[in-house]
């Protein structure tokens, strides 16, 4: 396929070049990132855009997205498919995909799971949303890009997915880091700690695959100094995106706000930024009740 990649960051940069080395010509644009290997450099996103059977974003936000969409759906060819890989809000999914459709472009919203490493591995995971048409095209491009790739129905229910997910996971690693600080305080060994819960009814991804712990559990960035894997301020991001869909449809997320509130707290009042969204375990253990 002919592909253009706009938006060529930490994200972009490998998935682009994993296009390239599977045989697809692909041409990229971004801002300030260089081009990776194997991908042609264009001037202008719509240059990058012109003439491709799909074009695929990873941008940082849905106004950017628009702005984008805005420039590129006009030089793009009708039948072409518009695959955003972007985090964005759900409301900013769907317009673009109106936009799209008007055009006579097909849209899927895909954002991703799975982190840089998934990226330049090959492994991430897609949840797509749009039409049974334009996930057919795009497949064999997640096969290369992911290991994974479920489609959740209509255009929107890809981001729907992601933030419903990581809602999930903001409040669970909150409650392991919680659980942590409080047996560390009642002097029982997070080993133990660990070994129950990990084999008991608070079985986690958040305890069992990414334990915030260090030395406890698999490898982690715990085991890092809480380098990250995934950043707190872009589970900020994804936290505060389930409440802005939350209030737009009216569902109470009482522990999705809360954990929102408390990322808030940790990565624009604490330290809490550049660090792996696990470090919430040390900022408890520093924390009193009061």
């Amino acid at each position: 396929m002919k592909i253009g990649f706009i938006g060529l960051g930490n994200m972009g940069a490998p998935m682009a070049a994993n296009l390239a080395k599977s045989g697809h010509t692909v041409t990229g644009f971004d801002l300030a990132a260089p081009c990776p290997e194997g991908v042609a450099k264009a001037e202008t996103a719509a240059a990058a855009a012109t003439g491709q059977d799909v074009v695929i974003t990873m941008l940082p936000n849905g106004a950017i997205l628009k702005s984008v969409a805005a420039e590129i759906l006009p030089t793009m060819s009708k039948g072409a498919v518009l695959l955003d890989c972007s985090t964005v809000d759900v409301e900013s999914a769907r317009a673009v995909a109106d936009d799209a459709r008007a055009l006579g472009v097909l849209a899927m919203d895909a954002p991703v799971s799975g982190g840089i490493g998934g990226a330049a591995a090959g492994t991430l995971t897609f949840m797509a949303g749009g039409t049974d048409e334009a996930f057919a095209i795009i497949k064999p491009l997640f096969d290369i890009m992911g290991q994974k790739a479920v489609h959740c129905g209509a255009s929107g229910n890809g981001q729907a997915a992601k933030i419903c997910n990581n809602m999930i996971l903001g409040v669970t690693m909150i409650a392991t880091c919680e659980a942590f600080a409080l047996a560390d305080k009642l002097g029982l060994e997070r080993e133990k700690m660990f070994d129950v819960v990990s084999t008991s009814s608070g079985y986690s991804w958040s305890m069992n695959a990414y334990c915030p712990a260090p030395g406890v559990g698999p490898q982690s960035p715990a085991d890092n100094d809480y380098k990250p894997g995934f950043a707190a301020e872009l589970m900020l991001k994804d936290l505060r995106l389930s409440q802005q869909a939350a209030e737009a449809v009216d569902a109470d997320t009482p522990m999705g706000e809360r954990a929102a509130a408390l990322y808030s707290s940790f990565v624009e009042d604490e330290d809490g930024k550049g660090m792996d969204f696990s470090a919430m375990l040390p900022r408890f253990e520093k924390r009193s009740r009061g």
